[in-house]
């Protein structure tokens, strides 16, 4: 495989990696060894494989039954009622439709996280506000801080990934029915679960018994990811009858292909094998993650997911360790810098079995170090950037989506204000005195007492890395916007300011960004300065790791 093929491969792919069968393509005919795609790589089992196999011409020649039918049995099997529930061909179409039919002005993601609850909503012309995860936390998502910035901007759909892609952050879930009782006036609340069940921080993590009672929450779950079958493209969503039923009346009579449904209708013979399966993920992603932190340098996040998160040691850059990691090594591995809030020092590398995991390693020691393990990484040249989302992001939330936003009333009669705002008053021949800053949120124990969410229970609730979540840890570029949000009066006689080049108030509907940044553009940003002062976090997995879950949506099945 040419270097120049593999390139160009990579440089074709705005917010995603080229294809396999793209990959196969530029070579022999064979695809590499793939920690990229997050895949379950022990289900289906060899038999099942083998069963499909002499099944082929069979299912591919004739129509499928209608999705009502194969909804009817995955819902038998989950013991969820059908009217509850909608099948989509893969995710990415239910997260369409959610957007077309649910999302009416804007919708806030934490960043960095799955590229298309960032670019379907921008595609569509709505608002996205991005909440930066901050690297000195771990990627950890403090809610209290999320639901702040929800309110500050007054966005109407909130967006919870639980697991987080590609950091593999957890949230428990009294956490998050907290949250979702806190913000119940949202026009929509989306907890995209679609790698909860290689999580075991919890016996029972997922929030789907609570999503069917209330009126604004949708769970979306996968099918491909957990099954080890991307191909087939299919998953599905749970909410209550209203919710799921305007999904469900979108979507086509069949846009479930035939191999959906014979995985979805022999699923009951083989619950023992799917619930091995996971359990053999999780105690990989422990090996992994220690074979992976012993490499100098080399930072693995704590991760509930199928993969994990890692930053590169300093000089090394993503870009040129996964096109090595290709041409030399037959290894593909996600480098991150095209993710929005990420950047070319992080990769996410897919949980495999141990013998992969070796391979992995011993490419990286050569790629990273040469053929002296442990050796010095050297700098990169003066002048040289990472490939940087992070201070991209940054850009995008302090000059578009929040600049100059005011902050609505109604969120203000929630709100105490425990300071005036106003500047005091002043003769008018002197100048007015500067205020005191002020914090860019209020303190959300009052606000939260308004909005009847027990805060105390909140902030003493594991963040998902063994650590309860700080109160008042603030978005590192916030601060920065505080002069805007208090405008001051201009005393009589003094001249006045020239005007501020943002104009005042929110992002109006059907624009996606102010200054006309798209993602594409923020992904193509770079930041000199963007990786200094960096804490490492923890790599150590996750405490209790003998307590496997039942597997979701199995039943007591194995």
């Amino acid at each position: 495989m040419a270097d120049s093929n593999v390139t160009s491969l990579f440089r074709s792919t705005a917010a995603h990696s080229p294809s396999m069968a793209a990959l196969a393509r530029e070579s022999d005919g064979t695809g590499p060894v793939d920690f990229c795609i997050p895949c379950n790589p022990y289900f289906p089992t060899p038999a099942m494989f083998d069963e499909m196999a002499a099944r082929l011409r069979e299912i591919i020649t004739y129509y499928p039954s209608s999705a009502d039918t194969i909804t009817a049995e995955l819902c038998n099997l989950l013991q969820l009622p059908p009217s509850c529930v909608a099948m989509g061909n893969g995710s990415t179409e239910l997260i369409t439709w959610i957007d077309h039919l649910m999302v009416r002005e804007s919708l806030a993601i934490p960043v960095p996280t799955f590229g298309r609850w960032t670019d379907q909503p921008m595609e569509t012309g709505k608002r996205v506000d991005m909440f930066p995860l901050q690297e000195s936390s771990g990627f950890a998502l403090d809610l209290t801080q999320y639901a702040e910035f929800i309110r500050k901007r007054n966005t109407k759909v909130a967006v919870i990934c639980n697991p987080n892609n590609p950091d593999g952050g957890f949230i428990h879930k009294q956490a998050l029915v907290q949250f979702m009782d806190a913000m119940a006036d949202l026009d929509l609340i989306i907890i995209d679960e679609s790698f909860l069940e290689f999580a075991d921080a919890e016996v029972e993590p997922s929030v789907v018994q609570e999503a069917m009672l209330r009126p604004n929450v949708v769970v979306l779950r996968s099918l491909g990811k957990n099954f080890g079958l991307h191909g087939i493209r299919f998953g599905y969503l749970v909410a209550n009858p209203a919710l799921a039923g305007r999904i469900r009346s979108m979507l086509p009579k069949w846009n479930l292909n035939a191999f959906a449904e014979h995985v979805v209708f022999i699923l009951k013979e083989h619950g023992a094998e799917y619930a091995q399966s996971l359990q053999q993920v999780r105690r990989d992603r422990l090996d992994m993650a220690s074979h992976l932190s012993a490499l100098p340098g080399l930072t693995v996040y704590p991760s509930q997911g199928n993969f994990l998160f890692v930053r590169l040691p300093v000089g090394a850059e993503g870009t040129v360790v996964r096109d090595r990691m290709l041409t030399e090594h037959r290894i593909l591995v996600r480098e991150c810098g095209n993710k929005i809030g990420s950047s070319s020092r992080f990769l996410r590398l897919v949980v495999r079995p141990q013998t992969d995991v070796r391979r992995l390693v011993s490419g990286m020691e050569q790629v990273l170090y040469g053929t002296r393990r442990g050796a010095a990484v050297p700098e990169l040249g003066t002048g040289t950037n990472y490939s940087s989302g992070t201070a991209a992001v940054d850009r995008l939330v302090g000059a578009t989506n929040g600049a100059g936003m005011q902050m609505p009333a109604a969120v203000t009669q929630m709100q105490p204000q425990p300071v005036p705002m106003q500047v005091p008053a002043a003769a008018p021949a002197q100048p007015q005195p500067q205020p005191q800053p002020q914090p860019q949120y209020q303190p959300m124990v009052a606000a939260a007492q308004a909005q009847q969410m027990p805060m105390t229970a909140m902030a003493d609730q594991p963040n998902g890395m063994g650590m309860g979540m700080p109160m008042m840890q603030m978005p590192q570029q916030m601060p920065q916007q505080a002069p805007q949000q208090m405008p001051q009066q201009q005393p009589y006689g003094v001249p006045a300011p020239a005007p501020a080049p943002m104009p005042q108030g929110p992002t109006p509907t059907g624009v996606p960004a102010r200054n006309g940044l798209t993602a594409a553009q923020v992904r193509g940003a770079t930041s000199p300065n963007g990786m200094q002062n960096l804490s490492p976090a923890p790599a150590t997995g996750w405490p209790n790791a003998q307590s496997w879950p039942n597997a979701a949506g199995m039943g007591q099945a194995g």
